[in-house]
């Protein structure tokens, strides 16, 4: 009876350590799990970024490229598919809170914005210090375990109104192809001061848009008024250059922006209708054939025609009249002269001929 005690204490002794230790084992698979689930997330997010096709990239050694900066208002109609929601609604949101969430989740690299104004893709112009950059801006954010994570009513989607967008249109002579093509875009901080007036715009950072692409692949942007069920993805908009902008700098080689050279606004106007008219030519004088308005001339050394007047004087009733007499004159005297008699007048001189001798 003793032994069958003690037997059942170390049975129930020894079940209880299993039913302990079970559960903790569970718990490191399950953890393990997860953070290979997270690993792997993260693996497939950046893979499905294949899975998008992206545009050509303009490349270096093309017969022709312009370098334009343009300047994009939200407010605009035609930028506002860009614009709106400000705030996320469902699965939709617009682009700089898009752009907020892969720079803060580090799929998609910023740069800093110089004074300057000029993009720079170098090492040393990262942003890695992403606290500095939201203290800077007064973005509220909370830190856990030195990740950071901002509120959706955090994000200042609504103060970006603005973007700055390089773009190079290029012909380029291996494709035979003109196309303009986006390379970086830059949001546009404004701030409302405490009258409700719009502070001095503040750029916040560059971005590729080669490194963005593949993800506004995947954000659907409304493309008409009329029709709702009309949308397209951010990269088609940029793609199909459905944006407008206005012309602020050109690649110079004195690297001056237009609001150094130009004094006045209308000057200002007048220079960026220049520069539109320019890309404008030269796109048409790349396609455009002169073809001869007489197809049918195959001579081509035959002598030109006079081309006549097709321009008919009015006549006078006085010059009619006047025509018209002379036509009457001319006539009787050609009557008066065939009825007078035909004389026929011989010569008194003989006739006199030639005959040449045979020798």
């Amino acid at each position: 009876m003793c032994m069958k005690r003690i037997f059942m204490i170390m049975l129930a002794a020894t079940l209880g350590v299993g039913a302990q230790a079970q559960p903790a084992k569970r718990r490191t698979t399950t953890s393990n799990a997860e953070a290979q689930g997270r690993s792997t997330r993260v693996q497939a997010s950046d893979r499905a970024a294949l899975m998008f096709p992206i545009a050509q990239e303009v490349p270096e050694d093309v017969v022709w490229r312009r370098d334009i900066y343009r300047q994009l208002d939200l407010t605009k109609d035609e930028n506002a598919a860009l614009y709106y929601p400000v705030e996320p609604v469902g699965n939709q949101c617009n682009l700089f809170t898009y752009l907020f969430r892969l720079m803060l989740t580090g799929r998609v690299q910023a740069y800093n914005y110089k004074l300057d104004g000029n993009e720079s893709f170098a090492a040393k112009d990262r942003i890695t210090d992403v606290k500095e950059l939201l203290d800077r801006y007064y973005i509220y954010y909370e830190e856990k375990d030195g990740k950071y994570s901002v509120a959706d009513n955090d994000v200042p989607s609504a103060q970006v109104k603005r973007y700055y967008v390089k773009e190079s249109v290029a012909l380029d002579q291996r494709t035979g192809t003109y196309r303009t093509r986006v390379v970086a875009l830059c949001p546009i901080l404004i701030d409302n001061d405490d009258f409700g007036e719009a502070s001095a715009p503040r750029p916040l950072f560059w971005m590729k848009y080669e490194d963005l692409e593949a993800y506004l692949g995947r954000l659907p942007v409304m493309a008409s008024n009329y029709n709702n069920a009309t949308n397209m993805t951010a990269a088609d908009f940029f793609s199909m250059n459905l944006y407008q902008g206005t012309i602020y700098k050109t690649n110079n080689m004195q690297g001056r922006t237009l609001d150094e050279y130009c004094k006045t606004d209308s000057a200002k106007v007048k220079e960026q209708k220049r520069i539109e008219k320019q890309l404008t030519d030269f796109e048409e004088g790349i396609w455009k054939v002169k073809i001869p308005e007489d197809t049918t001339q195959v001579d081509s050394v035959a002598p030109e025609q006079p081309k006549k007047s097709s321009v008919r004087r009015t006549v006078t009733k006085k010059e009619q009249a006047k025509e018209s007499s002379s036509r009457t004159t001319r006539r009787s005297q050609v009557a008066e002269k065939s009825r007078e008699p035909k004389v026929r007048v011989e010569s008194a001189e003989p006739r006199a001929s030639v005959r040449r001798t045979r020798r």
